[in-house]
């Protein structure tokens, strides 16, 4: 992986960028958006209808060309929507798409390119409509889907469950296993000896983080100049 070649104070400019992008512009979008988010290129992550809820301290990740996508399309008022809890990862790529409801608890991680979806968005018979019924999605604190796996209307993943990459979900997922395949079944469960370490256990003292991370760019980027970045920017070298 090439370094990094920016100086220290703009990689500091850079990320009040992102959260002057998120504040301004993303946020104002959700129903609600709690404290310590950290969003990597919000401008690559749309929101579309609502509501929109998303707790404490997620960690939301886009890019260019795997664009993030929460979507609520529906014409009824008062329902739940997209809820997101805290200290969850959600990957470039993702798309989570609510007719109804679709509910994912605390710790959850979400990989590139993964599909949540509470509806089939057409009728079998009748496809120039979307359907008039969904049936809401739940995963429950802690459950891993991998990458670019899709869990079908009407599933809930219980606690701790992992869903391999590639799967597609069709019916309910108990706790503490793991399933992959299409339609995905269990293949192994978890040990109920050994603990799981959730992202709130390993991130959970965000200030103590947020201080150490950036000691270490500090470290990091010791040494960088602007002149070197602009070289490496417009002349990059094998070295870099």
């Amino acid at each position: 992986m090439r370094r990094d070649h920016r100086p220290y104070f703009i990689k500091k400019i850079w990320f009040g960028i992102q959260k002057f992008h998120l504040s301004h512009f993303l946020k104002p979008q959700m129903e609600y958006l709690g404290k310590n988010a950290f969003v990597v290129k919000p401008w690559h992550v749309e929101v579309f209808g609502g509501p929109v809820s998303i707790g404490d301290n997620i960690t939301l990740l886009a890019s260019s060309d795997k664009k993030t996508r929460l979507t609520v399309w529906t014409d009824k008022k008062d329902i739940p929507g997209i809820t997101i809890g805290d200290h969850v990862l959600i990957s470039p790529g993702v798309r989570i798409s609510a007719a109804q409801g679709i509910t994912i608890g605390d710790n959850c991680m979400i990989a590139s390119n993964a599909y949540i979806t509470d509806s089939d968005w057409h009728g079998i018979y009748d496809r120039s409509l979307p359907p008039t019924t969904a049936h809401p999605v739940t995963l429950a604190p802690n459950v891993w889907i991998g990458d670019s796996a899709i869990v079908c209307k009407g599933v809930n993943i219980g606690k701790n469950s992992v869903i391999g990459a590639g799967s597609v979900v069709t019916g309910d997922i108990p706790a503490n296993v793991i399933a992959a395949g299409n339609p995905a079944k269990i293949i192994k469960s978890l040990d109920p000896d050994r603990k799981i370490i959730t992202r709130k256990d390993r991130f959970g003292d965000t200030d103590t983080i947020s201080m150490n991370l950036d000691l270490h760019e500090q470290a990091l980027l010791k040494g960088n100049t602007v002149f070197g970045w602009l070289r490496h920017l417009l002349m990059p070298s094998r070295n870099d």
